[in-house]
Order: C-alpha cells, then structure tokens, then sequence
C-alpha cells in the first residue's frame, strides 16, 4: 500500500474516532449535569440540615463520626457526598444506638415473636423509617457518584478527541510530504543464492 494512502486512511479514521469521542464526551457531560441537577434538587427539597458544630447532637457523636461530619456543620445537605456522610454517620450511628446494634429485620422479626410489647413495635417502627431514609440517602450518593463518574469519562474522552485530531493533523501533513512511490511496506527482491558445493 502506498504511504500517502496509508495515511490518509489513518489520518481520517483519527478524525472519525474524535468525532465520536466529542459526542460521547458531550453525552457523558450532559449526563453529568442531569444527575448532578436533580440529586441537589432532590437533597435541598428535604431541607436536612447537618447539626451544628457545638451542638448536643454533635458532641455526642463518635470520634470519627464528628470528624466526617465536621466539613459538613451546619450546612444544608444538597450533595452526594453530604448524604453519604450524613447517612453513614449521623443516621448510622443513632440507629445502631437504639437498636443495640439489631437491624431492622432482627428487630421485627423479634416483634412479631413478642406481639404484645408496645415498646419494641414503637422501636421497629423508628428503625424502619431511619433505616429508610439512610437508604434513599445512599441512593442519593451512588447517583452522584456515578455523575462523578461520567464527569472524569467526559473529561478522558475530550482529551482523547484532542490527541486524535493533533494525531490526524500530523497525518495529514506526513502525506504532503511523503513521495508519492513510498511504500509502506517495501517489497524486497532479493534473489535465491545459490548453495556452494
């Protein structure tokens, strides 16, 4: 095949390849924006506000858990990040204080056992919508992180566009240069030696 051919085939298909990158990198970041826009309308809609950093309910936390909840003090929670902290420790955390460690399904399954116990029904109940609400907020977070996700995608596919273009543009200036008998690769002729007695 002749060099000037060789790379004009190259140096288009590298345009072609940018091309899709562009687009798939314009889809992911629109698909950022989307996740990213309705996770902090969904958050800021519940109006969870993190506890302030002197108030009961913050001392009170573990070590780490105040730690992690630090950054956060006082801020309306609107991020995935916030939720995922805020599920994880704050709601976590209070719910594995009142349920002695027992998950909501140990804690129901022992209610059914103990119909008359007004007491634990009370408890199961508070577990539930706890255990729940941890749960949409996790949601919440693994929605973000994937947006996350489709931000870096956007971002590798944009440069991966740009090295394609500057790739066919060199291509390109290669087959101006390149002699039009060039091959790419050279048919070598070289006689059968003969074998000495």
């Amino acid at each position: 095949m002749r060099r000037r051919t060789f790379d004009a085939l190259a140096s288009i298909a590298g345009v072609l390849l940018a091309a899709v990158l562009i687009v798939g990198g314009g889809l992911l970041l629109w698909g950022h924006s989307f996740v990213n826009g309705q996770v902090h309308s969904q958050l800021a809609a519940q109006k969870i506000v993190f506890p302030a950093a002197g108030s009961p309910e913050f001392k009170a936390l573990p070590r780490a858990d105040a730690s992690a909840m630090r950054p956060y003090a006082g801020q309306l929670m609107a991020t995935g990040a916030q939720a995922h902290v805020y599920a994880d420790h704050f709601i976590a955390v209070h719910l594995a204080e009142m349920s002695g460690g027992k998950t909501y399904s140990q804690l129901s399954a022992a209610s059914l056992a103990q119909p008359g116990n007004t007491k634990l029904a009370d408890l199961v109940q508070t577990v539930f919508r706890g255990t729940t609400l941890r749960s949409m907020l996790l949601n919440a977070y693994a929605f973000w992180e994937m947006g996350q996700i489709m931000l870096i995608a956007a971002i590798v596919a944009f440069t991966g566009a740009g090295l394609m273009l500057i790739l066919s543009a060199l291509g390109f200036a290669h087959v101006r240069r390149a002699s039009p008998e060039a091959e790419v690769l050279p048919r070598t002729t070289a006689g059968v030696q003969p074998v000495a007695s």
